[in-house]
Parts: C-alpha cells; sequence; structure tokens
C-alpha cells in the first residue's frame, strides 16, 4: 500500500463543546457548562497538543510536522475569549508549522461573537467563518432551541464580510419542526440572496439520544416533536436545495456540501480523502498513519474525564495498539473506507487510482457490489470513475452499506 501521508499536512480540529444553549435535536458531546470550566478546558487543550507527537509516537503513529487546515468545532467555540484563543494558538504553532495558506475556520452560532474575539481572531489568520443558521424561519430555530433571529443571522454575515472574511459558509437543515415546503423555499432564497460561497445542507437525522428524538420515540409532544416533518418531505426539500443551488452557480460537491468554485471545506475534504487529522478536545477524533496503514482513536466524551485526565489525552497501550479505544485500520478496512468515503464526493472514486494503491485484487473483490448498486440506478461507472447518482446520494447510507455487507 503506497502512502503520502508523511509528507502530507495534517488538518487540526480543535473541539470546543461549550453552548449558550442545547438544541433539542444534538446528540454531540457539548452543553451548557459553567463558566469556571472554559480555562481548565484551554488548559487543558494546550496540554494535549504539547504532548501529541510523543503520543503519537507511542502508537506507532506519524503526526505531521505541518498543518494546512484548522478547524473549531463545537458546540459554540466563538464563546472563548480572546485571550484563550490566543494561548489555543501559541501552543499550536509551538508544535506545528501552520502553513501561510491554511484555512482557518471558526464555528459560530449568529449572535454569539465578541468583538474582542473575532479581531483576535482575525490576527492570528482567521480566514473562515461557518454559522449555523439553519432556517431563516424564526418559529423554526426557536423551536429547536437556537437563540438567534433572521435578522441577527443577516446582520452577522455581513458584519463578517466587513471585517474581511470571505469564506462563509451557512449551515441549514432539512426537517426542522414547523417547517413547510414554502419556509423552506424561503430559507433557500435567503440564503442565495446572501451570496455567500459555500453552503452545507443536511436532512434533519433526530437522534434517539437527544432530547427530541426521546420525545418522538415517546410519541410525546415536548420540544415540538409532533410538528417534525416527515422523512419524505425532508428528502424532496434537499432536492429542492440541490436544483437551486445549482442554478445559483453553487456547485454540489459532497452530499452535503455546496461551494462556488475555489470555496470547498478544504479542512473537511481531509476526512472524505482519508488525509491525516489530529483532534483536540472534547470527543475529537483523529487518524494518522502507521506503518500498518492508520491508526483511529477519539478522546472521551465525558467532560469530567476529560479534565480529570493526565498531560495526554491519549490512552496508553504499551508496545502494541490493542487498547479498545483505538482503531487499527489495516489494507482492507483502508480499501473500504477509501471507497465509501470517496464516494460521498460527487467526482467519486477513481478505480486506477484505488488498483495502484490496493491492487487489482481488492478492486476486483468489490465490482459486483458496484455493478448492483449500478442496476439499481444509484451509481455511475464510467472510465473506470465511479460516482453515486442523485439518487444514490438521497440515499448514500444505504448504498455504503450494501457496499459494505458485499464486500465482507
Amino acid at each position: 500500500m503506497r502512502s503520502n501521508h508523511m509528507t502530507t499536512p495534517a488538518g487540526i480540529y480543535i473541539s470546543i463543546p461549550f453552548c449558550k444553549a442545547k438544541c433539542t435535536f444534538c446528540n454531540f458531546a457539548s452543553g451548557v457548562f459553567g463558566a469556571d470550566r472554559m480555562q481548565p478546558y484551554v488548559n487543558r487543550i494546550c496540554d494535549e497538543i504539547v504532548a501529541a507527537r510523543v503520543a503519537a509516537e507511542r502508537l506507532g503513529a506519524r503526526l505531521p510536522e505541518c498543518g494546512d487546515s484548522l478547524y473549531f468545532g463545537g458546540g459554540t467555540p466563538s464563546l472563548l475569549s480572546g485571550l484563550q484563543f490566543r494561548q489555543i494558538f501559541q501552543r499550536l504553532r509551538g508544535e506545528f508549522e501552520l502553513l501561510p495558506d491554511a484555512e482557518i475556520t471558526l464555528e459560530c452560532a449568529p449572535g454569539q461573537l465578541e468583538q474582542e474575539t473575532l479581531d483576535e481572531l482575525l490576527r492570528q489568520g482567521m480566514n473562515r467563518v461557518s454559522f449555523g443558521v439553519q432556517s431563516f424561519v424564526d418559529k423554526e430555530t426557536s423551536a429547536v432551541g437556537r437563540l438567534h433571529t433572521r435578522l441577527e443571522c443577516e446582520a452577522e454575515i455581513a458584519r463578517i464580510r466587513a471585517a474581511g472574511v470571505e469564506d462563509i459558509n451557512v449551515d441549514l437543515i432539512a426537517g426542522l419542526p414547523y417547517q413547510t415546503r414554502e419556509s423552506w423555499q424561503y430559507s433557500l432564497g435567503q440564503v442565495v440572496n446572501s451570496d455567500v460561497p459555500h453552503i452545507s445542507v443536511y436532512m434533519m437525522e433526530v437522534d434517539e439520544d437527544s432530547r427530541l428524538g426521546e420525545e418522538m420515540l415517546a410519541k410525546g409532544t415536548r420540544y415540538h416533536a409532533s410538528a417534525v416533518p416527515s422523512e419524505d418531505e425532508s428528502a424532496e426539500w434537499y432536492q429542492m436545495a440541490c436544483e437551486q443551488f445549482d442554478a445559483a452557480g453553487l456547485r454540489q460537491y459532497e452530499i452535503s456540501n455546496f461551494g462556488r468554485s475555489g470555496h470547498a471545506s478544504r479542512h473537511n475534504l481531509k476526512y472524505w480523502q482519508r488525509q491525516p487529522y489530529i483532534g483536540f478536545g472534547l470527543d475529537a477524533h483523529s487518524m494518522l498513519a502507521t506503518d500498518a496503514g492508520a491508526v483511529r482513536f477519539a478522546n472521551t466524551s465525558d467532560m469530567d474525564t476529560y479534565l480529570g485526565k493526565a498531560a495526554s489525552a491519549f490512552p496508553q497501550v504499551g508496545q502494541n495498539v490493542v487498547d479498545p479505544e483505538f482503531d487499527v485500520i489495516d489494507l482492507e478496512r483502508a480499501f473500504e473506507e477509501s471507497l465509501f468515503l470517496g464516494l460521498r464526493l460527487n467526482e467519486g472514486v477513481n478505480l486506477q487510482a484505488l488498483r495502484w494503491q490496493f491492487g487489482e485484487t481488492m478492486v476486483q473483490d468489490s465490482m459486483p457490489a458496484l455493478l448492483e448498486v449500478r442496476e439499481a440506478g444509484l451509481l455511475e461507472l464510467e472510465s473506470d470513475q465511479a460516482r453515486l447518482t442523485a439518487q444514490g446520494r438521497m440515499v448514500s447510507n444505504e448504498v455504503f452499506s450494501r457496499l459494505l455487507i458485499t464486500a465482507a
């Protein structure tokens, strides 16, 4: 198996789990933690950054010296102060070379970014902001616990643009309580008119561990559970978004992501292209190359456990990676991941490139499954390029399951 992970710069993800309010549909490791935990949390992240290289070596993993993308996700990372961000950047630059053209992204809830924090982030090189708008209809955002209004969203987009940040993303969700075809059309029109260069659209998947999910399973009415649209409606609205964004010059390049030329999320592309990334903070995930392939690992999702751990968040495993918190990716797993992660991208997967990386046998073994989903109208296969059809992207999880079951 040929690998360029040694020279490929890493993507760096930093989890900031603090929120002013927890969305009812959210099951992420985030919440309304006390403000007294913010500085200890930042200190803990900085300790973890300093320990990362030694910890990676202990796993037999290769942690790149350089980073070309940095993503602050959450939660609501913008709740940190400018001084706290400065502390994190100082630690990062002490351990990694952030390349001059690195993409530096901040996830942000509209109305929750203080000016002094914005000023510090701009000094540190932040050049991309992702707004969790979800909807431009106040009734819909209020129903799931979002604190912003449509007017605040529009004002924040204008403010960030005036500050010199060109790369702006807006998240939308199809399937919020009280959403209708007409209200979804309104949100699509508003986001297109905002002229942001990147939009992410998600069909709401209500997890049973979220408050809204529990209520829906119980067939109750709390959290507006009875007002959630059907899955068929959400799917129809997603398709509407695909068509309207394409007409507006926002090309779909991944199942949930649309952008103008040159504005794809470079950090997220690392996940889909299986490039190395390292995560710091609560429930942060990582994938690094090893001589045998790769290793995936994740931090704890419990805040008390995370803050109480020693200087390294990486579990101690001795000579062999046998701890259940680690997932060793062998050649066969790497091939499967390359196939289904690559198929998330509209350009799809080049089978000749897979042959070069993994050998002819694995590609040949996957052909019956690929041909099966092609016959179902979910995949196009021509000139060694496999890509999902529009219908295949709508039911992508089913496609990936069929590919993996057949491969197994």
